[in-house]
This record gives C-alpha cells, structure tokens and sequence, in this order.
C-alpha cells in the first residue's frame, strides 16, 4: 500500500463510518515505534506506523485508522478527544474501533537484571534494576558497608 492508497482508504472509511469528509492527509510515519498512529492537533494529519499493516494487515490498519479519526472528527467539533474523555470512548464503541492496537511482535523489551546487594554489618537486603557503586553508598539502616550478590548458576 502506497501514500495515496493510505489516503484513499482514509477518506472512504471517514465517509463510510462517520459521515463526514476527512479534508487532510493521512500517511506513513516510519519514525513511529510504539505507537500505531496519531493525530496531529496542529496540521489535523494522521500519522500511521506501516509495520502494524505488514505485521498483522489491513484490518489492523483500517482500526488503527478509525481510532485516529474519532481523535480527528471529535477535535474539528469541539468535543471531547482524549483517550480518557466519555464523547471519544462513546464514538470508538459506535464505530468500532479499538482502544489500543494489537503490539508489535518485537517490541517487547528484554527485562533488566535484578540486583542484590547486601550490608555486611546488619544483613539488610537490596534489590536493585541500575547498579549501584558500592565505594560510594552505605546501608541507610546502620551505616554499614555494601556488597553485591553475585548468584551462580
């Protein structure tokens, strides 16, 4: 699917579920990440991620585009358009559209390594994500010195 296809597929499906025109642009973003598209409150553009159509197609897409355009039409009214507002959750469930997308299958980040620290003088425990310089801390419960667990294994 190219730009023009993407705005073709737009516009039919404004007129199509919402009755109205949809009068700016639609296109791919290939900087979206995390997101399967957006509305722009400036330009009144539609951003779409071109990885939801080719990882999980069209009908996908033609959510993630219904899901902008409530954003869009609720704005041009003077509604509420905001994830959290009753007039756009009203309108998703009208149209169908859904609330979040379907996440990308290699979006998920690899977990941290959990660390244990422990103070020599009282036993207190630590469990820590970053690691910590252990010159520079000492236990905040007695004042005693700190060292890693190191787990085997």
């Amino acid at each position: 699917m190219d730009e023009q296809q993407l705005q073709q597929l737009t516009e039919q499906l404004s007129l199509t579920y919402f009755k109205k025109p949809f009068r700016h642009r639609a296109y791919f973003n290939s900087r979206l990440k995390t997101t399967g598209g957006r509305y722009l409150l400036n330009s009144h553009n539609i951003e779409l991620n071109k990885k939801y159509l080719t990882e999980h197609g069209q009908n996908e897409l033609e959510g993630i585009i219904k899901h902008e355009l409530c954003h869009y039409h609720l704005h041009l009214e003077g509604k509420g358009y905001k994830h959290r507002d009753k007039d756009f959750r009203t309108l998703l469930k009208e149209v169908g559209a859904p609330r979040f997308c379907t996440p990308l299958a290699g979006e998920k980040k690899p977990q941290r390594k959990v660390r244990t620290y422990k103070c020599d003088a009282c036993g207190q425990t630590f469990l820590r994500k970053q690691k910590m310089d252990t010159n520079r801390y000492v236990c905040g419960k007695c004042g005693g010195k700190i060292k890693e667990i190191i787990k085997k294994g």
